[in-house]
């Protein structure tokens, strides 16, 4: 008697959960994920890998402990698992999600006429570098009607003037016809605020492009909250000036 009510008790609450999980699919298809918190998105997410429990107070949880939607993907596969009410089946939507959006972000970059905005190129690139623990520097080369051309990775580790070099940058700039470049990079710290390093990196790159009549338009620098673009900020005007009269002839 007891196993039986047991067994129908059961039963209803999964008929219960069922009835729920259909009732957010649904909402998701016909309202739009505009209409979804982050809350909401998550629990949806995690339904693909939690087939019978509510995955609503998970969700809440995740977002307590992570703070927001993409702290939650980005998130160490192996915390995670660890994580109560999850496990390897349960994280596998989330890092499917992840890798998902980092590689349509990607593509859809190299697809794109030029990205118009340093906000643009923050939000292109934040899934691939935003939560790195190591500082990697990439190029973004436009042609001379400002298409996209490439995204190159020129350098990973600890960044400093002496490790990146113009010629390499430029030389890849002339094997791929660009005009014009971005440089792009990650303070691992979070902080966004560019380093005596990052300025002098720039300065360097600015008189090479000059000579070598390739335009600087600008560097940015990738925090976990945001991005500092030093074209925004009136340091690639300022260097200009400075260098002014250096210009190929």
């Amino acid at each position: 008697m007891k196993e039986g009510l047991r067994q129908r008790l059961l039963e209803k609450a999964y008929e219960k959960a069922k009835g729920h999980r259909e009732r957010v699919k649904n909402r998701f298809l016909e309202e739009g994920p505009g209409a979804f918190t982050d809350e909401d998105l998550l629990e949806l997410v995690l339904m693909f890998g939690i087939p019978y429990k509510d995955t609503r107070g998970i969700a809440r949880e995740l977002l307590k402990k992570y703070k927001t939607f993409d702290g939650v993907l980005d998130a160490p596969l192996e915390e995670l698992i660890e994580f109560k009410g999850l496990g390897k089946k349960a994280v596998l939507p989330l890092k499917v999600v992840r890798e998902a959006a980092r590689r349509y972000l990607k593509q859809r970059a190299l697809k794109a006429t030029y990205l118009k905005s340093p906000e643009e190129v923050y939000e292109y690139l934040r899934y691939e570098m935003q939560n790195l623990d190591r500082e990697v520097f990439k190029v973004i080369f436009l042609d001379a009607r400002a298409r996209l051309i490439g995204i190159d990775t020129i350098f990973e580790g600890t960044l400093t003037e002496a490790v990146v070099y113009p010629r390499e940058v430029f030389q890849r700039a002339f094997q791929k016809r660009a005009v014009s470049i971005v440089l792009v990079h990650n303070h691992p710290s979070g902080c966004t605020k560019p380093s005596q390093a990052d300025i002098l990196i720039t300065e360097r790159m600015l008189i090479a492009g000059l000579l070598l009549d390739i335009k600087l338009l600008d560097h940015i620098v990738i925090g976990k909250e945001g991005y500092f673009s030093m074209a925004e900020e009136g340091i690639i005007d300022s260097l200009k000036n400075k260098w002014k009269g250096v210009e190929k002839p």
